[in-house]
């Protein structure tokens, strides 16, 4: 099969004038197109203003600030979906944030006891922000807010700021929460809806070059829509009703998202009437209706248009109906363990793992150095270089190199803001509006980027810090020079002394996940036990293996994504894999579609022709852990099979996958 479709992207090499920016810098420059959060908007406006306005009405505009900065950690971390993930995406890290301004408070002015103890505080953050999202966050607020305590003089006695940043970040949650009574089912029921409104995209596109990305999409949405519903069950004790009819319609588009490889494989656009209608059921899913569907499509012929049609009026009774089996509807990816449970596997791993001392330790070495300086060089309002580095060093933000030089050019167009506002505007009651403009913002432009965000975020806590401190102008040069430096130790301790950082893993990465596509290959046409429920089982494995290859190639490609933003060799080694990093994800589709056409009337394959392709993907998965560009890998070529075996796609995309390793342009 020709290399032709493997899709491309810029391999990191010069094709403009050597005065023009780096390719990797203007990525991160461009603006995402996500829609404008006019509801996150309006609620960080609100968020952040009302406490000033109280602070100005009671004579205490210093209280006033405290509590909007802690509705600014509010606003930042409010970024799920479901209301009950927004209650601990909010809730928890707050508990984090009041305990490190406690401590912060408790060291101020103590010189080197100070840097000792944001030392410690580094590490801790740094480790526990490995577990996950929540953890993530309750982390980077826990050392931020430790930073802010020691280097500002903040309320006596110490439990006051505490007391006044939690209370910005409940604010800012009581907020997020009025709409729960409303619509509480509402986000999972949208996310449902989108995976069925992804699918009918892919639908539409099979046979044609956009399928790749819509199906893309499709493994996005289902994966987004499995973490909600299958989340929110582990909290409900008991069945739901709402809960099993949800999973139920998401359980039954799983035939549909396998039917359509083997749809996109026959090379011509399907009939419109099918992506119709499973549009028709995106809309049913969300608005809840039930009744008895009624489907209009074309008489199938094949046994990949048998099991696209089979599969779609299975999706359409279930969607349609009212009432579930409660009893008899299975979490396809397992029933998520009790929240107890999975706290305390994951404080386990945490302190079992060297990626999570290795991230702990760089956090902590560039804290201490940035708080070390500060404290033998007299910098005004010392505190921005610890705050620049926490915000840069995020391991979980994307790539360390790009977001140094982006979060130096974010912070000076902030800073141009800041100016504008603090020269312009005069202290006190004209803070509030300026203030909910600013904080409006904040949502807005941190769906764009990085280099957006930081250029939203720095006006607003310059503002909130002139109210704590009364500098006015004179805040604005130390900033610069503050985040300049912060960057500088960022780069040189928190990257360039970690080869780790530099010399990227992404290699054996994608060795692993074509190792799992041998293995999926292996469930998919393997030996199977002949009793039902033997059957069964082998059915439920197989759909679990490819739900968990499907996610983990998207966790590959958000990876190699990452890897593209840094400067060379990194950033052009990466580009050297992309595609066949697209490759192995084709060699996955082709799978699917051939136990799907199996399933459905076509002859399986012969054991022999099977154990070829395992043998030839764990050979590949091997070289890949061996080399470190393609071209080193120099493959053999397969051996011919039968054109007429349901494998014969799976080949294809396997020999392609070996022309792209041959390719000595790469």
């Amino acid at each position: 099969m020709s290399t032709e479709r493997t899709e491309q992207i810029p391999s990191g090499r010069p094709r403009h004038s050597p005065l023009a920016p780096p390719a990797w810098l203007l990525k991160g420059l461009r603006p995402s197109s996500a829609p404008i959060p006019w509801a996150a908007a309006a609620r960080a406006g609100i968020a952040m203003a009302v406490p000033l306005a109280v602070g100005f009405a009671l004579n205490e505009p210093e209280y006033g600030a405290l509590v909007s900065m802690g509705a600014l950690s509010g606003v930042i971390g409010d970024t799920a979906d479901a209301y009950r993930m927004r209650l601990l995406n909010i809730a928890v890290p707050q508990l984090f944030g009041a305990i490190g301004v406690a401590l912060g408070t408790l060291v101020f002015g103590h010189g080197w006891l100070a840097v000792g103890a944001l030392t410690l505080i580094a590490l801790v953050s740094g480790m526990i922000s490995s577990i996950g999202t929540v953890a993530s966050v309750s982390g980077l607020l826990l050392l931020l807010n430790a930073v802010v305590g020691a280097g500002l003089p903040l309320p006596q006695p110490w439990w006051t700021a505490p007391l006044l940043l939690s209370a910005g970040g409940l604010f800012v949650l009581l907020l997020t929460l009025l709409g729960w009574p409303l619509r509480g089912r509402q986000p999972e029921r949208v996310a449902v809806a989108a995976t069925y409104r992804a699918l009918a995209d892919a639908l539409e596109a099979a046979g044609g070059p956009d399928y790749d990305e819509r199906r893309r999409q499709v493994t996005h949405a289902l994966n987004q829509a499995y973490d909600l519903v299958l989340g929110r069950r582990a909290r409900v004790h008991g069945r739901s009703p709402a809960l099993v009819r949800m999973l139920a319609q998401l359980n039954v588009v799983i035939p549909l998202v396998e039917a359509a490889p083997a749809m996109h494989l026959r090379g011509r656009a399907l009939p419109p009437e099918i992506p119709a209608a499973v549009r028709d059921l995106a809309q049913t899913v969300e608005r809840g209706s039930t009744g008895k569907p009624v489907l209009e499509l074309p008489a199938p012929q094949t046994p990949a248009e048998r099991a696209l049609d089979a599969a779609l009026r299975h999706a359409a009774a279930i969607v349609h109906l009212p009432d579930p089996d409660l009893h008899n509807v299975d979490d396809r990816l397992g029933r998520p363990a009790a929240l107890t449970v999975r706290a305390r596997r994951a404080v386990r791993d945490m302190m079992l793992s060297s990626a999570s001392w290795r991230y702990g330790l760089r956090l902590a070495l560039c804290i201490g150095l940035a708080q070390t300086l500060v404290s033998v060089v007299p910098v005004e309002r010392s505190y921005w270089v610890a705050l620049t580095v926490t915000f840069v060093l995020k391991p979980d933000f994307g790539s360390v190199f790009s977001r140094a030089v982006l979060r130096a050019l974010g912070t000076a167009a902030g800073l141009v803001i800041a100016a504008a506002v603090l020269a312009e505007v005069p202290r006190g009651w004209w803070d509030v509006p300026v203030m909910v403009v600013l904080a409006g913002l904040i949502p807005v432009f941190s769906t764009r980027g990085y280099a957006f965000q930081t250029a939203a975020i720095t006006p607003v806590i310059l503002l909130l810090s002139d109210l704590l401190n009364h500098q006015g102008f004179d805040l604005i040069r130390p900033r610069l020079l503050d985040s300049l430096i912060g960057c500088a130790i960022t780069l040189v301790a928190g990257y360039l002394l970690w080869p780790e950082s530099w010399h990227t893993r992404i290699g054996d990465r994608l060795a692993d996940t074509v190792d799992d596509a041998a293995r999926y290959v292996e469930r998919a046409f393997g030996s199977h036990p002949d009793s039902e429920a033997g059957q069964r089982a082998a059915r439920t494995a197989r759909l679990q293996a490819r739900r968990r290859i499907y996610r983990e190639m998207s966790g590959v490609r958000n990876e190699f994504q990452r890897a593209l933003t840094e400067p060379p060799p990194t950033g052009a080694r990466a580009a050297a894999w992309w595609p066949l990093v697209v490759a192995v994800e084709r060699i996955v589709d082709a799978t699917t579609a051939a136990r799907v056409r199996v399933n459905h009337g076509a002859e399986a394959p012969r054991a022999e022709e099977v154990q070829i392709v395992i043998t030839d993907l764990r050979a590949l998965a091997e070289g890949v852990r061996r080399v470190r560009t393609p071209a080193q890998l120099h493959p053999a070529a397969l051996p011919p099979g039968d054109e007429t075996s349901v494998l014969a796609p799976v080949r294809h995309e396997l020999a392609a996958a070996r022309a792209i390793a041959a390719d000595d342009e790469h």
